[in-house]
């Protein structure tokens, strides 16, 4: 039977795929999309010519060695030529060309085949009198580089920028030379403080600008602290006095805060902090700096005191005594036509009360602390005559003086 419900499935499964598109299969994420993505992405000229030459100098320092492995090196030089200038080395290097590329690896593999014939003349002709690989191919054959300090088609000479900014294009083909400033600094050339910032040094080569304070709004300031500020910012207040900005303090102008807060002044801001449990309204933090004492909290040597455990103590004692005289009373009732039966039950139920009280009242005793006694009537220990241990410091035993013996020998004379 099963097996025929088996033959059954495959035949119905088998008229239902010629049915099945391929919008109906779900696509499997590619598990190296990112990494393909980075292989193939397009970079500029000047950029992958540049990754090309990197990748052929991490294969120069890679392969770099004085001689052939072992033998006689002189020998060596003399008949098999110069490895760092041999065609074997080259081929060693142009094998994983390429290969430690993240970015753009695809263009790199297509540049290395472009200037496959540039790269051989460099290796056997140019290599000594030009090894900058980057300026003979990238710059002189190329021509989709500049030199450092250089930008444009024509690789004209970029501006300074003061040493405050970098050249749009340098170094490539692209560009028009103006000066991308740093933070802080604006003008064509970088030559300039922008808003919000200061002049801190300044000479015929160099600018250095420094952020307003905080205090300043916009508008700028004329030099370093809240003094110089042109325009006070939110929370600070124009002092004309002081000819500068000095903070507000929001906790004493006005109340930000909700009645289960206190207020912290911040500079420019200020802060709302939870008062402490025990409050109920408060001026800081801490039980001793309530306005009220919150409900189950009394106010004792100046701060709110939880009192929960004490009230908690009192309606046990209470709820223990009345048990007890229940107790007493139930036995007098139930018992009253029997002295005797009376009497034993009145008994045990005072011995029950009086265990349970000493019980309940006793404190125990910390475990470890010997008792104040407990050395008393240890026996001494023979550790030699001439020490005591009570005190645990060692002491030297007097013997008493022999007078007789004492006596010094020139009376026996």
């Amino acid at each position: 039977m099963r097996r025929s419900i088996g033959i059954l499935t495959c035949f119905l499964l088998a008229a239902l795929l010629p049915t099945i598109t391929a919008g109906d299969i779900p696509k499997l994420p590619s598990l190296g999309g990112k990494k393909d993505k980075l292989k193939t992405e397009k970079l500029p000229p000047c950029k992958a010519c540049t990754v090309l030459v990197n990748s052929f100098n991490d294969g120069i320092r890679r392969t770099e060695r004085s001689k052939h492995d072992g033998g006689d090196a002189a020998w060596e030089e003399e008949r098999l030529g110069s490895y760092k200038t041999s065609e074997l080395r080259l081929v060693e290097i142009q094998e994983r060309l390429c290969h430690d590329v993240v970015r753009g690896e695809d263009q790199c593999h297509q540049l290395a085949e472009d200037y496959e014939t540039q790269i051989e003349e460099w290796w056997k002709n140019h290599q000594t009198t030009h090894p900058d690989l980057h300026r003979w191919l990238c710059v002189e054959q190329a021509a989709v580089c500049c030199p450092d300090g250089f930008y444009g088609p024509n690789c004209d000479p970029c501006p300074t920028c003061f040493g405050n900014g970098k050249c749009k294009g340098n170094g490539t083909r692209k560009g028009n030379g103006k000066c991308a400033c740093d933070e802080g600094y604006g003008g064509d050339n970088c030559d300039s403080c922008s808003a919000e910032y200061y002049e801190a040094f300044r000479d015929d080569a160099k600018l250095l600008c420094s952020p307003c304070h905080k205090a300043c709004a916009t508008g700028g300031c004329t030099g370093a602290g809240p003094n110089a500020c042109r325009v006070c910012r939110s929370g600070w207040l124009m002092d004309s006095a002081r000819g500068g900005c000095v903070d507000v303090d929001e906790c004493v102008t006005g109340a930000p805060c909700t009645r289960q807060q206190f207020c912290v002044n911040n500079e420019g801001s200020y802060s709302c902090l939870a008062c402490d449990k025990s409050c109920d309204g408060c001026n800081g933090d801490g039980p001793d700096l309530c306005e009220k004492c919150a409900e189950g909290y009394e106010l004792r040597d100046g701060m709110c005191t939880d009192t929960s455990n004490e009230k908690r103590t009192q309606y046990a004692n209470f709820t223990r005594y009345l048990t007890y005289l229940g107790l007493c009373i139930a036995t007098c009732i139930v018992l009253q036509n029997s002295t005797w039966l009376a009497a034993l039950v009145g008994l045990a139920v005072a011995i029950y009360i009086s265990v349970s009280e000493y019980w309940l009242n006793t404190t125990p005793q910390a475990p470890g602390t010997p008792s104040p006694h407990s050395t008393e009537n240890v026996p001494p220990t023979d550790m030699g005559e001439d020490h005591d241990f009570s005190g645990g410091e060692e002491q030297q035993v007097t013997e008493p003086e022999d007078t007789e013996d004492s006596q010094p020998a020139n009376d026996e004379l």
